[in-house]
């Protein structure tokens, strides 16, 4: 490549969002952050939970502006952004209400609901998506099951990173990584499952057609009149197949860990595993820019972000380095915290839940805050080790490396104890890699980039990732089997 090619990666999360402006160029990528903003949900007169788009848009259209501001060109943009969530349009393309959060009330107990109409076995064989209430499934459901009014009259609904796209440039289309987010979809078919939505009065006309990751959609239109006419791409619209699109490997018998609030853990597939065994796993089929994601979603950083949310009352200027070298100093396994526990599910004062988990299992309560943020990472490891298990046996592959991507490649304490819990190597970062995925993708879909392993094999010349060799794993055995007793027992 004899010149650089300038991408945009507006990458949207539940709690914020932000603009990435990436130059591509014979050295590597480079990337540039030049707007970052608030996101999160808002409480409407009705008591529902919705999403604040005029707003999201407005930062989205600030993004533009900016890095067109910094580039002689821009020659792409792309939005990636949460999977499930959508927003409905009527025939001139207008949203008819505010897209529903996820987190809204209105999916309690839908999940039973569906099951007594379509049995839950047949849902997994057709979609091969892990059963969780907020998945756009059961949202539809809830809103046919209330006579929705936007439902019965749209003609077209779209996912989140899909609608910004279509405020952008008028495409309407559903990208295929965010498609296979809603449990509406069918990997086999590849198409959406209309008889199952059928069967639960779900519309199926307003489902718009799906179109594979790196796809060119239109172009910009309206203000900031300095990037009119750049390319919309529907790179990978789901934050974490843009994530697993950025881990840059090129062997296969490794892992990716996508880790943040959540810690995705997988391996990509070129077709989905439906089996009754991947089920009872709980294991998800999303898909991704080749192939599929076959993962398992771990409740990840988030018991400890809680646990320094509480803590920052007392000590405001308590810093995550803080944190990492008191537990690092704490005694080993000393009590045991599992970060699927239900217990922890929701936000709050979550040291004081914790001591009264431990109390409630007979477990030690820690006693300082390093050997709490000490236990919450050792549980996680140890949760790793249970999910890479049940991926080799699923999967019959040998995994020899565990490769870490997203904000937690950043702890080294954390991929250490990923190393000796697992007994693998450990390769972690980048941490960026989100946004790195999406711009690559939409490299891919200029041409300027051929395929997704030239893509990773530039990514490889672009960052330094740290490896981290188990050093005692065998320490780790006796408290693993503890730990496997007390999942056990609360499941």
């Amino acid at each position: 490549m004899s010149d650089v090619f300038h991408y945009l990666a507006l990458d949207i999360g539940a709690e914020s969002g932000r603009g990435i402006l990436g130059s591509i160029g014979t050295d590597g990528l480079e990337m540039d952050e030049v707007h970052r903003f608030p996101n999160g949900p808002i409480t409407t007169e009705d008591g529902s939970l919705r999403w604040d788009l005029s707003a999201i848009l407005t930062n989205v259209r600030a993004a533009i502006r900016e890095a067109a501001s910094r580039v002689p060109r821009l020659d792409g943009i792309a939005v990636d952004t949460w999977g499930v969530d959508y927003g409905l349009l009527d025939a001139g393309g207008q949203l008819l209400e505010a897209p529903y959060h996820y987190r809204d009330a209105r999916t309690a107990g839908m999940m039973d609901v569906v099951f007594a109409k379509v049995p839950k076995d047949e849902v997994y064989r057709r979609t091969g998506i892990q059963f969780l209430e907020l998945n756009t499934l059961y949202q539809l459901a809830a809103a046919a099951r209330a006579g929705s009014r936007a439902l019965d009259t749209a003609h077209c609904l779209l996912l989140m990173p899909d609608l910004i796209t279509h405020e952008l440039c008028g495409s309407r289309s559903a990208e295929f990584t965010i498609a296979t987010t809603t449990q509406c979809y069918d990997p086999i078919a590849r198409d959406w499952a209309r008889d199952i939505l059928q069967r639960l009065g779900i519309p199926t006309h307003i489902f718009p057609p799906i179109v594979p990751s790196a796809s060119l959609v239109g172009t910009l239109t309206g203000d900031p009149h300095e990037a009119r006419g750049t390319p919309i791409i529907a790179a990978a619209g789901h934050d974490t197949a843009c994530a697993v699109a950025a881990v840059p490997s090129e062997h296969e018998d490794i892992a990716y860990l996508s880790c943040g609030t959540w810690s995705l853990l997988g391996v990509e597939t070129p077709e989905p595993i439906l089996t009754d065994e991947a089920m009872r796993a709980n294991f998800t089929n999303e898909g991704g820019v080749a192939g599929f994601r076959f993962l398992k979603n771990i409740a990840g950083l988030w018991v400890l972000q809680e646990c320094r949310r509480s803590w920052l009352a007392e000590t405001p200027d308590l810093h995550w380095q803080t944190i990492t070298a008191e537990a690092e100093a704490a005694p080993p396994f000393a009590t045991f915290i599992d970060p699927d526990d239900p217990a922890f599910v929701r936000p709050g004062d979550m040291p004081s839940r914790i001591a009264t988990r431990c109390t409630e299992l007979g477990l030690p309560v820690p006693t300082s805050r390093g050997a709490m943020a000490r236990a919450c990472l050792e549980g996680l490891a140890l949760r790793y080790r249970i999910t890479l298990r049940q991926l080799e046996q699923i999967t019959k592959r040998n995994i020899r490396t565990l490769h870490v991507v997203g904000g937690g490649s950043r702890n080294s304490l954390l991929c250490q104890f990923a190393a000796d819990a697992a007994g693998c190597e450990v390769v972690a970062g980048p941490a960026e890699a989100t946004a790195a995925g999406n711009i690559l993708v939409q490299a891919i879909a200029t041409g300027r980039l051929s395929s997704l392993a030239e893509a990773r094999a530039l990514l490889r010349r672009s960052v330094s990732p740290m490896r981290y060799e188990p050093r005692h794993p065998e320490e780790w055995d006796e408290p693993f089997e503890r730990f496997l007793h007390l999942t056990e027992a609360q499941s």
